[in-house]
């Protein structure tokens, strides 16, 4: 029988949105780096992202800040303060994957979507507007002081939707963000959107889908 959830729950920045750290990393660090280097630069930004977040919530400004900074003393470059405010100014510019648009149009209509987003009240709004389909709720990072994967982000989120983790169909295209969390929490339906970030993990059973489109099928649309 087919899980019809009462709310089908995103991940946004990735999953939905293009988000294009690496792309920005590589626009400001490519040229003087090697492509290995290159490589271990934009990896080693991704974890020092991750590492920010576990804390005490702090604006994302500081978060790319700080992990850029970190990046940079590791790889032995001189770390720019402009340079970490150009990224992080690029993240309400970046538009849907291709697939997306579509792909939400087929359930918004019947069911409810929601996103719950490690963004700034300031800039999510914009990442939004493009994803071409209606999304009933946004819940952020600053909404609930807290950060995925800390589970204090997904508590806010059911304790504003009123609902439990029974109720929710929750899609990302991470485990560390997302996906280990809400298998943690009591999410038992879920599913990996395989964008190639991350490899697959059946432990925290999930639906796998390639793209958006193929989110109807797993709600019976």
């Amino acid at each position: 029988m087919t899980f019809r959830p009462k709310f089908i729950t995103f991940d946004c920045h990735g999953t939905m949105i293009n988000f294009d750290m690496a792309g920005a990393a590589a626009d400001h660090y490519g040229a003087s780096l090697s492509p290995e280097a290159l490589t271990k630069f934009i990896k080693d930004f991704s974890a020092y992202r991750v590492d920010e977040i576990l804390g005490a919530w702090k604006p994302y400004v500081e978060v790319v800040h700080n992990a850029l900074e970190r990046t940079c003393k590791r790889n032995g470059i001189a770390f720019d303060p402009a340079i970490a405010e150009d990224i992080y100014n690029r993240v309400p510019t970046w538009g849907p994957h291709a697939d997306v648009p579509a792909g939400l149009a087929k359930v918004a209509k019947e069911i409810p979507l929601v996103a719950l987003t490690n963004s700034m009240n300031s800039q999510i709004p914009h990442n939004i507007a493009k994803l071409g389909a209606p999304i009933a709720h946004v819940f952020t990072a600053e909404d609930a002081q807290a950060y995925k994967p800390q589970m204090r982000a997904f508590e806010y989120m059911f304790d504003q939707l009123g609902c439990g983790p029974e109720d929710v169909l929750h899609v990302s295209s991470s485990f560390r963000y997302d996906l280990m969390t809400a298998h943690d929490l009591g999410i038992t339906n879920k599913v990996w959107v395989n964008r190639g970030h991350e490899p697959a993990n059946p432990y925290y059973g999930y639906t796998e889908i390639p793209d958006i489109s193929g989110l109807a099928a797993v709600v019976g649309l």
